[in-house]
């Protein structure tokens, strides 16, 4: 008589023994999965947070050189501007000289019978206008700008017969230039007009 062995339960429970250690390790790497998953969004998220702060921070340095930039920019425009009218003061200072010897040579060395009536400048070209009782006259008023250490370069513009008035026969008109030696002329372009009075000399 041989005796039988019923193994069917055994290998039951060997099955359900097997098959929680696999869900067990199932859950296990879920678990692990969704551990790492989060691990690496918490990396990310610090990354990002991270990235944010340093362009938060190149935002701000960025913003605060700008102002900088804008400040220098003001102080230099400042600066050229005070530059600038430094050398027109300079400039100023170094012609009023020249302006009274231009002036004491136009009194100096206008003869009678001649009057002026205006004086325009541009640069060192002066324009001289006026009336005279001749053209001889107008003539000797050249001759005496001319030996004149200040003026040169006379030139007859202009000069016409006006009326029978005998201190205004004839209207002038004379270029001549004004010179400094050592210094530059101021470019102006300045009138300068005086009553028909002003310079008569009878």
């Amino acid at each position: 008589m041989s005796a039988k062995i019923n193994l069917l339960p055994w290998r039951l429970e060997r099955r359900k023994v097997r098959e929680r250690e696999f869900y067990l390790m199932l859950g296990a790497a879920a678990i692990a999965g969704v551990l790492l998953v989060l691990a690496a969004v918490g990396v990310h998220a610090s990354w990002l947070d991270n990235q944010e702060d340093r362009n938060r921070y190149l935002r701000t340095e960025i913003s605060k050189l700008d102002e900088q930039i804008k400040e220098i920019e003001r102080l230099e425009e400042r600066r050229r501007q005070l530059v600038a009218r430094k050398d027109v003061i300079e400039r100023l200072q170094g012609t009023r000289t020249q302006m009274v010897h231009m002036f004491d040579q136009l009194v100096q060395t206008i003869p009678e019978g001649v009057r002026l009536t205006a004086i325009k400048q541009s640069g060192q070209q002066l324009t001289l206008e006026g009336f005279a009782q001749s053209q001889q006259r107008v003539s000797g008023y050249m001759r005496q700008l001319e030996q004149s250490e200040w003026l040169t370069g006379t030139a007859l513009r202009i000069v016409e017969a006006k009326d029978e008035d005998q201190r205004s026969r004839f209207s002038f008109t004379l270029g001549v230039r004004l010179i400094q030696p050592g210094a530059e002329a101021v470019e102006t372009g300045d009138e300068l007009a005086f009553p028909d009075e002003a310079g008569a000399r009878s």
